[in-house]
């Protein structure tokens, strides 16, 4: 039986796509379960449900709205892909929601997360955009992408997979976003088999 994967995502889901085509290229090393978004309106989940892959809606906005904690809404969220999934692995790709304790402890060491820097670089945010004003005032030369499991403090889990991504002389932003998101495309598919494998 394949393993299950459970991708978790923001909103225009580029990174769910190419994981979509490593599974349909038998690269993944596991099934897309269930895809699950914090935004109502992310094309991310157009992409899965023309993969026929399930989808879901969760919003930490309606829980505030009935006077909900942060931690109700991951514990919750939590249980759910639990309950209905099992799944052998948690991704996030461009999830935009930081993970309390209340759900990473429930699913320890079988979460990872897509990040736009180098480990010890650009925490948290606006990665890519941090980059780029460091390059324009001529104090960056390089970026990179890390795929790492995730841990109560953001983008400090340990690494899996990093990639360099140089800063080109002449570079837009635009540019620079391009290289970043090529590399991405292929560093998550390659991270999430490594870890089904157990390597």
């Amino acid at each position: 039986m394949p393993k299950k994967i459970v991708v978790l995502i923001s909103g225009s889901g580029t990174n769910l796509q190419a994981l979509i085509d490593a599974e349909r290229q038998g690269r993944l090393g596991g099934s897309i379960a269930l895809v699950v978004s914090n935004r109502k309106g992310a094309y991310g989940l157009v992409r899965a449900a023309e993969a026929g892959i399930p989808t879901a809606v969760r919003t930490l906005k309606e829980y505030r709205d009935a006077g909900r904690s942060r931690e109700e809404y991951d514990r919750d969220l939590a249980e759910h892909i639990a309950a209905t999934q099992a799944p052998d692995l948690v991704v996030l790709a461009g999830w935009m929601h930081i993970l309390s304790p209340a759900f990473i402890d429930r699913f320890s060491r079988r979460i990872v997360n897509l990040h736009p820097a180098l480990p010890g670089e650009l925490d948290g945010a606006h990665a890519i955009d941090r980059a780029y004003a460091e390059f324009a005032a001529g104090r960056r030369t390089r970026t990179g992408i890390m795929v790492h499991y995730v841990i109560p403090e953001v983008d400090k889990g340990e690494p899996i997979l990093v990639e360099e991504v140089p800063c080109v002389e002449g570079d837009t932003l635009e540019a620079l976003e391009a290289r970043i998101h090529a590399a991405e495309h292929r560093l998550l598919p390659q991270a999430v088999s490594l870890v089904l494998q157990g390597e």
